[in-house]
Parts: C-alpha cells; structure tokens; sequence
C-alpha cells in the first residue's frame, strides 16, 4: 500500500527545501574561507605562521562541534524548528561580523559563530527532512540537503572567484595586500552570506515542526493535520499509530544513558563510525586547501580559482546522481562505491605526486575523486544518520554522531599540512586511500540496508 500512496510532494518539496538552506548555509560558510585565505592572510599578517593559519581555518570546526552538543541537548527538548531559526540567526550575524572586522581574534571569533550555526543545521536540517518525509521517498528528499550543501559550496566558489580580481602570478604578499583584494575583497566574499542567511531566517517560520516531535510532546492534532497534507488522511492515522508506538514507554525528558543500551550500541557505533569516516576519507582537504594542493600541480592562484569553481560545479552535477540513485540502489551499494572508488583513485594521485605528473592530468584524478564522494559517501551518510536512530533519542544520538564528524573533520583539517610536511602529497592521499579501504571494510560487514523502510521499522530491526 505504501508503494502505491499519494503524497503531496510539492508541499513535501517545499518545506524540505527551506529547511535544507541550512545546508546551503553550511556549505558557503565552510568553503567561503578557502577563497578569502590568501587575502585575509595578508590582511592579517599571518602568512608565515602555520599555526595560526591553521587555527583561522580551523576555528569554525571548534564552533561546529558546540552546535552539535548544543542541537543534542536541546533539539529532542525545544524542537527542530526552534533551532533551525536559531541557527539562521548565527549564520547572519557570523558573515556580517566576520567581513567587518580588522582584528584577528574577532575573526575568529564570528567563524567560531558561523561554526554553531554549522553544527545545528547539519544535525537538524537533515533529521527534520528525513522525520516528515514518507519512507520511500526518504533518501531522495533527505538527499536535497546534501545538494542544497553543494550548491552552498559552488555559490562559495562562484563568488569568490568573480569578487577576486585578477592576481599576477608574480605577486608578492606585499601587493596583495595593497590590493583590493587585500583590503575589501576577502570581506565582501563573507557578506555575500548574508542573503541566504535572511532568507533562510525569514522562511523558517513558515514551515511546520517535525510531526515526529510534536508526537512525542503529545500534540496529536498538529500532528494529524501536517501527516494529513503530507500524504492523506489514511498515511496520517497509519503513521501516527507507528509513532505512537515506538514512542509508549518515552518520557520527554532525554536519557542520555539510553545511548549506551545493548540494543543502541551497535547503532550509535556505526552512526559514529560513518561520521568519521565522511571526513577521513580525505576529500574535504581538497575543499579547505585548495589552494595549497592545485599550487603543488603548478596552478597560480587566478587559475586555482577557476579550478575550484570546476570541482564545485562537478561537485554539484554527480550530487543529483546520487538523489536519483539513493532509493534505487540502496544505500549500502552507494557507500561501499564511494569507499572502493575514493580508495583507487587516492591510489592515482598519490602516484602522480610520487612521479610528478602535473596539470590537467593531476585535475582530471582531483575531479574524478570529487565525483566519486559526490554520489556516494557525501549524502548518503546524511541519509543513513538521519534514518537509524530511534524515535526517543533521535536528537541526542544524531548528535553525537554529528560531533563525532566534526571532530574528525578537525583532525582532517588541522593534520594535513603536518601529513604533508612529513610525507608529501603523495604519502598522505595513499595514506587517505588505507583509510576508505579500512571503511568500505566495516560499511560491508556492519551496515544493513535501509531503503524503502519506515523509520519505525527501520528502528524495530535495529533495537531487538
């Protein structure tokens, strides 16, 4: 019967998509800084101090992993909308302060605020589109947050690259700094932010909060009344039975000890798991230091631009491969594809490093790397963290799944240069190869398949 339902996909599209600007949010905010680093370098005299670059890089991550505790604590508590709207806040006042200001530590200051709005959105806007989505379009509709995060990076890149004027490729750091880019440039790159932001605020009030929430806070009318514009007034009496269900013997008061149940252990360690893996499969060095990996093929920096806005547009088209892709083939199929594909091609790169191979074949590898995680491991892990965890606990648990990726992501991000110093460009992406390997292992023998199945299915196999 549910094969053959109505659903009112124009409503579901809707109201999936304004809450996936969070996604687009996230996106433009981590990869709007790759852009601006060789101008508000200059600006902020911190060129020759690795560290320091590394920490202006780095900083939001620190922000990331307070919004994903904060979204734990809070998002089973208040609700996802409440949040959501909270995060749109952050987002606005991050690209506002960050592009105003002349010192470093209020830089860094307003990236660790964008960095909060990161971490809620990519833990609310995912699991608030997977609890109103029906389950057999679920994967499809979740996946929408990964492409609203795509093209959140590629505008990120797009900017960047039209704001940018042309730099010489003999300039020094003195002449960037004298430049418009030096001074103005970089900071408009981070107000262009602030459209979306205002966007994403104002139309998070018009949309519903998560039936599955309101469920579990005893508000049976509301809820009814959004199932029933999802898919009819039969799905809506059907599912609201099934959440009632699972949610009997809940209390709203959020037991974080439940987590480490029997029954959710296994559950929480592959949510945690996928997570980390996401990040250390390697291909967000790529997005955060672009610069550094096109410049050892031999690219300047105008030409690195241009590069970057390529593999964002790449980025983009191979997304929507994996949202026609998601809920044919399965999930698992997906990921063990991006792990086994990722795993041979960092096998080529690290080989044309080694060798020297340089320009438009090194891109051509950078590229096909960027496909492979696009239709795959990107937003596939999304809809998997977003379907496994239980009714009760499906905030806290994505939580901590998400602060698990945000970590990672910052070991990702803070190690590579150190990776790169001692074993060079080619050592660390075979070394990034050994880890999709490790995880293509553990998605084979640890991941079920969930495609097709409701939440509270999906939630009665899991928990036996």
């Amino acid at each position: 019967m549910k094969q053959n339902m109505k659903y009112n996909t124009n409503y579901i599209f809707v109201i999936s998509m304004v809450s996936a600007l969070g996604g687009l949010l996230f996106g433009y905010d981590w990869v709007v800084i790759g852009g601006a680093k060789p101008f508000y370098e200059q600006f902020f005299n911190i060129a020759s101090l690795p560290a320091i670059q590394g920490w202006a890089m780095s900083s939001a991550l620190v922000g990331c992993l307070l919004g994903a505790m904060l979204s734990g604590i809070l998002s089973d508590r208040f609700g996802r909308k409440k949040l959501l709207i909270f995060s749109a806040f952050l987002f606005t006042l991050s690209a506002i302060g960050t592009g105003a200001t002349s010192e470093f530590n209020l830089f860094v200051f307003y990236r660790i605020l964008g960095g909060v709005g990161i971490g809620l959105a990519s833990n609310l806007s995912p699991m608030y589109i997977a609890e109103i989505s029906p389950a057999t379009i679920r994967g499809k509709y979740v996946s929408l947050n990964q492409l609203t995060i795509v093209i959140g990076i590629l505008a990120a890149q797009l900017v960047n690259w039209q704001i940018a004027d042309p730099v010489p490729m003999n300039s020094t750091g003195a002449s960037i700094l004298a430049s418009w880019n030096g001074q103005m440039g970089w900071r408009w790159m981070f107000w262009a932010e602030v459209i979306p932001a205002s966007a994403f605020f104002l139309f998070m009030f018009f949309i519903p909060e998560s039936p599955r929430w309101l469920a579990k806070n005893g508000s049976e009318n509301k809820v009814e009344q959004i199932l029933s514009k999802i898919g009819g007034s039969e799905y809506a009496r059907t599912e609201y039975l099934n959440i009632r269900e699972t949610l009997a013997s809940e209390t709203n008061k959020v037991n974080f000890r439940f987590l480490f149940e029997p029954g959710m252990k296994k559950i929480l360690l592959i949510g945690i798991v996928l997570a980390a893996f996401q990040q250390w499969c390697g291909i967000n060095v790529i997005f955060n230091y672009a610069e550094e990996v096109f410049k050892e093929a031999g690219y300047g920096v105008s030409d690195i631009l241009f590069n970057i806005v390529i593999t964002g547009s790449v980025n983009l088209i191979f997304t929507f491969v994996a949202i026609f892709t998601v809920d044919r083939l399965g999930r698992r199929a997906l990921l063990l594809m991006g792990a086994g594909g990722l795993a041979g091609i960092y096998t080529l790169i690290g080989a044309a490093y080694f060798f020297n191979i340089t320009g438009w074949v090194l891109l051509l590898l950078v590229i096909s790397a960027i496909a492979c995680y696009a239709m795959s491991l990107a937003p596939v892990t999304w809809v998997v963290l977003s379907e496994i965890f239980p009714n009760q606990i499906r905030g806290a648990a994505m939580a901590v799944a998400t602060m698990s990726l945000w970590l990672a992501s910052f070991i990702l991000t803070y190690t590579f240069p150190l990776l790169n110093d001692a074993f060079g460009a080619s050592g660390t992406f075979w070394l990034y190869g050994i880890i999709c390997v490790l995880g293509f292992s553990f998605i084979y023998r640890k991941l079920p398949e969930t495609k097709g199945r409701s939440l509270e299915e999906i939630e009665h196999d899991f928990i036996k």
